[in-house]
């Protein structure tokens, strides 16, 4: 039986061919050429959104797949750009929807928002990334979480940030042998824990990473000996500790289904 670190490297060594074997996969292709030969043609928020094959392929290339439903959510966060410190998408605790904002950023360049590079071969580059992880995740979730820990890891600033992705902090919990009811504790005394036992900036260095890793898949396997894939629609959604509660949320939508 493979383990979990061998999987995990198999993909991890070189990723180049990775992501090619991705890339040529029939309906990952056609998808991209449509985004390609689309995206640029989209001039504003009520076009991106209105192009459902464009914004679903955008939203899975940052992660937010599980979120496309939520249209007047993502449409506010969008209008409201991220220039200004009070701006919606920056009050939110996921930095992946600041991250998108980013890409997609209609608010400060209006009609050439999806000329740059990040908008186009950027987003499908991440695309492929992240398709690359969930199809990994399909065989064992211990090596799509180990691939996401590789790719967000080294990005990360402080233990809250770790605390705000439950992806990267179910890597955490398990690689320092925490029971999973300790994520009910205050979130100042986890905040503190962590830092005792990590110093985040080796996450920067490739061996240290690595190493980490290598603990964390050891100690999967140990927790789930009899299947390699489990439920995995609570350590990768993006509605987790947004910042925002599910109140507000459903308030967002409400005003209207449609988008607009």
């Amino acid at each position: 039986m493979t383990t979990t670190y061998t999987s995990y490297r198999q993909i991890a060594k070189d990723m180049t061919r990775s992501i090619e074997l991705v890339a040529k996969e029939p309906l990952v292709e056609r998808d991209t050429e449509y985004y390609l030969a689309n995206i640029g043609n989209i001039k504003s928020i009520d076009a991106f959104m209105a192009d459902t094959r464009i914004f679903n392929y955008a939203m899975k290339a940052h992660g937010l797949e599980d979120m496309t439903y939520a249209k007047a959510f993502i449409r506010k966060a969008l209008t409201e750009g991220i220039d200004d410190d009070g701006a919606f998408a920056k009050q939110l605790t996921d930095t992946r929807y600041s991250a998108f904002v980013e890409t997609f950023n209609f608010a400060r360049h209006g009609g050439t928002a999806t000329v740059f590079t990040k908008a186009q071969q950027g987003t499908v580059d991440k695309y492929m990334r992240q398709t690359l992880e969930e199809e990994a995740g399909q065989d064992n979730t211990g090596v799509r979480l180990a691939l996401y820990f590789e790719r967000n890891a080294p990005s990360v600033t402080s233990a809250y940030g770790i605390l705000a992705d439950t992806a990267l902090y179910d890597v955490v919990r398990t690689a320092l042998g925490l029971p999973a009811e300790f994520a009910n504790s205050n979130i100042d005394r986890q905040a503190d824990f962590i830092n005792s036992k990590l110093d985040l900036a080796d996450f920067t260095d490739p061996e240290k990473l690595s190493k980490f890793i290598e603990r964390f898949t050891a100690l999967w396997e140990l927790e789930n000996p009899s299947a390699g894939t489990i439920d995995v629609t609570q350590l990768f959604t993006s509605s987790y500790d947004q910042g925002i509660s599910a109140d507000l949320l459903m308030s967002i939508n409400s005003l209207k289904l449609g988008g607009r």
